[in-house]
């Protein structure tokens, strides 16, 4: 779970440096998905580089932005559904809904305590990968940072009746579902789905009970 936390941080921290996110208002269908991405970026970006709260690590209102921001935007069910693979199908729909909602949390708290680790990257968006017109499509762009290589960092996105939403995200030439899917496939062998359930209810108690830090000067 280390190895995932860590890959899930640095995601957070190069998409909202480029701000990915912002409110659903502004998410509609009749926006290619590359340049909803593009757009709403600087919404974040001057947020989080604004928000005193934010920059001192108050963990209610990160939480607050990332309720408000970042939920609208990712299609968490299909993620939780991927990630358990063919299990997912032999869960009571009791036991999905359970899964769906601690896989939400742990990508949540993961996000917020990352939120205010923002750097100086800077996004550079690749043509994409597949038409508007069709239901799925690969949004690929670069993160170029002050020092080192570029990151690559890659969205798949699906279109709804609520707009496009995010399902996966590849960065470093792994994408984030197909990470969880083996540690998820570890856990439900070990102890059922139940147990792997519960092992996420534990592990978001103890992320709720640890407080953001802001970033070092």
């Amino acid at each position: 779970m280390k190895i995932l936390r860590k890959l899930f941080v640095l995601f957070v921290q190069i998409t909202t440096a480029g701000g990915l996110f912002a409110g659903v208002a502004h998410a509609t269908e009749l926006e290619a998905p590359d340049v909803l991405i593009k757009r709403v970026s600087q919404e974040v970006l001057d947020i989080a580089k604004s928000d005193k709260q934010i920059q001192a690590g108050n963990q209610q209102r990160i939480m607050e932005v990332v309720q408000a921001k970042v939920i609208p935007h990712v299609d968490f069910q299909r993620m939780t559904s991927m990630a358990a693979g063919r299990f997912w199908r032999e869960a009571s729909p009791e036991q999905q809904a359970a899964l769906t909602a601690e896989f939400r949390s742990l990508l949540i708290y993961t996000y917020a305590g990352a939120v205010t680790q923002i750097r100086n990257q800077k996004l550079d968006f690749k043509p994409m990968r597949g038409n508007v017109k069709e239901e799925d499509v690969e949004v690929r762009s670069m993160v170029l940072q002050p020092r080192g290589e570029p990151i690559q960092l890659n969205y798949r996105l699906e279109k709804t009746p609520d707009g496009w939403k995010i399902y996966d995200v590849n960065i470093l030439g792994a994408w984030l579902v197909e990470t969880y899917k083996g540690s998820f496939a570890s856990e439900i062998g070990k102890s059922g789905i139940d147990g792997l359930i519960k092992a996420l209810a534990e592990r978001n108690k103890r992320l709720a009970a640890v407080p953001a830090k802001p970033p070092k000067l």
